[in-house]
């Protein structure tokens, strides 16, 4: 890391967010994205176990749940319906390789992996007129491989490169599929792949202000390598109940903020730098720290990750945004700048034509 990027941990809030707003402002202007989504999560068994993670759950555990092939596309048609372009798969990380009884409900519809039915399932959603955006946990080159064609862009959170929130105690401790090597590697085959990839980082978790800065240096490293790193969330931590850190203290506002200014300042000018609004009471301040993306709103379907937080309504939000100077437009899951033969699969050429031309 250079001597430059650790001086802006010593700067003042106040210049920090000035810094951040006005790179922001130079590149991305008074316009404000977000995506007009449904959100799908194909299953919320998962072979981890995060200290903060409200979504995952054991086949035995209430709440646990994998979506039928019917209840996905019954979902689909309806988000379309209700104006939806993206089809937002959610997961967890590979939870046939732990759970029997999950394996054999995949059986029984036909499907020998978790990876078998995404790609289904994305084909549904292309039938169905959305665009999908693929997020289920650690996939491997060939599998990344398989679904960049039906995918107009993929994701993974690289969270934080911390090796101290893995040790023991930590939040990571019983999540081998966290540790940061294994989800850099991850971003490297998406790179190779050149496929259009959202990474983010998660703030509040235990982490320090240098090392949510290494993560975002670490980021814009492997984005500078392959130049598929089309967003960045800087997504922060909320303490859910019946999780172990559900007594945990949350981040204050001048720390989200400083962290979403990091962002903007140390990642390159195309990357857009995401935050979602549910988590918070205030638009303001994102926009005020460099936000030019709100990510994900659904119609039709709540935040899975983080259920007690509902979206907010268009209405409301373009309204705050109008408030903050700024001009709320919807967009699709691929952003502009990647939409080009390099990064476009030829087999999704016609779909992406089909929802510019709507």
């Amino acid at each position: 890391m250079r001597c430059d990027e650790r001086s802006l941990l010593a700067l003042p809030t106040a210049e920090l967010v000035a810094a951040a707003a006005a790179r922001r402002d130079r590149r991305w202007g008074a316009r404000v994205t977000y995506s007009p989504k449904v959100f799908l999560p194909l299953t919320n068994l998962c072979r981890d176990v995060c200290d903060y993670c409200a979504f995952r759950r054991s086949p035995k555990d209430p709440g646990a749940r994998t979506m039928t092939p019917d209840e996905v596309t019954a979902s689909l048609v309806q988000a379309r319906t209700l104006g939806c372009t993206e089809a937002l798969f959610c997961l967890g990380d590979r939870p046939e390789a732990v759970f029997a009884s999950y394996r054999a409900l995949l059986a029984g519809w036909g499907f020998a992996s978790t990876v078998d039915y995404l790609v289904w399932a994305c084909r549904a959603a292309l039938d169905a007129g959305l665009l999908p955006h693929t997020n289920a946990g650690i996939l491997d080159a060939a599998e990344l491989a398989r679904l960049r064609p039906l995918n107009a862009s993929m994701g993974l959170m690289l969270e934080s490169t911390s090796e101290r929130l893995c040790a023991k105690g930590g939040p990571h401790h019983r999540a081998p599929d966290k540790r940061p090597a294994v989800r850099l590697a991850m971003h490297e085959d998406a790179g190779r792949l050149r496929i259009p990839f959202t990474s983010g980082v998660l703030v509040g978790i235990g982490e320090t202000e240098a090392e949510r800065l290494d993560t975002l240096v670490a980021i814009r490293d492997v984005h500078r390598r392959h130049g598929h790193v089309q967003e960045v969330i800087v997504q922060r931590f909320r303490a859910h109940a019946a999780t172990p850190m559900v007594g945990a203290r949350e981040l204050d506002e001048d720390a989200h903020t400083r962290a979403i200014a990091l962002a903007r300042l140390v990642l390159d000018d195309e990357i857009t730098v995401q935050a979602p609004p549910n988590l918070t009471t205030d638009v303001a301040p994102l926009l005020a720290a460099g936000v030019n993306d709100l990510g994900g709103i659904s119609p039709l379907t709540p935040d899975f990750i983080n259920r007690t937080y509902a979206w907010p309504h268009l209405d409301r939000l373009a309204a705050d945004c109008r408030a903050a100077g700024f001009t709320l437009a919807p967009r699709l899951p691929l952003h502009d700048a990647w939409n080009r033969p390099a990064f476009v699969a030829p087999e999704l050429a016609p779909y992406l034509a089909r929802e510019q031309a709507a």
